[in-house]
C-alpha cells in the first residue's frame, strides 16, 4: 500500500523545487522576462504538469509566503486576547529580524523582496494573499462584521510595518538602527489598534 504522507512529502518536495527554480530565473531575468515555459523546461516538467502545481505564473513566487496565511490567525486563537497575542508575536518577529516583519538584511530575502514589490503583477497577487489572510483572521476573531473590519485593520497595520522596515533596509539602513524605531513604531501602531478594538485586547 502507497503511503499517503510519502507522496504528500514529495508533492510538496516537487512544489519547492519548481518554486526554488522559477524564483532563481526571475531573479536573473526578471519577473516579466521569463515564460512560463522557460521555467517548465528548466525544471524539466511540461507546461501542464507546472501548472497543475502551480495555476498562475505569480503562484511560483507567492508560495515562498504562503504558509504564512493562516499565522495572524493561529496567533489569535492563542489566548483571550487576540490583538495582544498578535502585537507579542510581531515584536518577537522583530527581535529574531524574521523576513514577514521586513527587517532583514539577507542577501536572498531582500533580493526576494524587491521582486515582488517591484513586480506589478506580483503585487497585485500578493493582495490575494492579503485578503485570505485577512479572511481567516475574521474568522478566528468570529465571523461577524465586526471581526472583518478588525481584521482589516490588524493586517493592513501589520503590512505597513513590514512595508517600512523592508524599505529602509533595502536604501542601505543597518538592521541594527532600524529594529529600535521599527519596535516603536510598531507598539505605537497596536496601542492605536487596542484603542479603537478594545474587546480584542482586553
Amino acid at each position: 500500500m502507497n503511503d499517503p504522507g510519502l507522496r504528500e512529502r514529495k508533492k510538496q518536495r516537487t512544489i519547492q523545487v519548481l518554486s526554488d527554480i522559477a524564483i532563481g530565473l526571475f531573479l536573473e531575468k526578471g519577473f516579466d522576462a521569463v515564460s512560463v515555459a522557460e521555467v517548465a523546461a528548466a525544471a524539466e516538467v511540461s507546461k501542464p504538469t507546472l501548472f497543475r502545481y502551480f495555476p498562475a505564473k505569480e503562484d511560483l513566487v507567492l508560495h515562498r509566503i504562503a504558509d504564512h496565511e493562516g499565522e495572524a490567525a493561529r496567533v489569535a486563537g492563542e489566548g483571550p486576547a487576540p490583538l495582544t497575542a498578535l502585537r507579542r508575536h510581531f515584536l518577537a518577529g522583530l527581535e529574531r529580524c524574521d523576513p514577514v516583519t521586513g527587517l532583514s538584511d539577507r542577501p536572498d530575502v531582500l533580493a526576494f523582496h524587491t521582486l515582488l514589490y517591484g513586480t506589478p503583477a506580483l503585487t497585485a497577487r500578493l493582495h490575494t494573499h492579503l485578503e485570505r489572510s485577512e479572511a481567516a483572521l475574521a474568522d478566528a476573531l468570529g465571523g461577524d462584521l465586526e471581526a472583518r473590519l478588525a481584521a482589516g485593520q490588524i493586517i493592513a497595520v501589520q503590512r505597513v510595518l513590514a512595508l517600512e522596515n523592508w524599505r529602509r533596509v533595502a536604501t542601505g539602513e543597518r538592521v541594527a538602527d532600524v529594529r529600535e524605531e521599527a519596535v516603536v513604531a510598531a507598539e505605537r501602531a497596536f496601542d492605536r489598534l487596542a484603542a479603537g478594538l478594545p474587546r480584542l485586547a482586553a
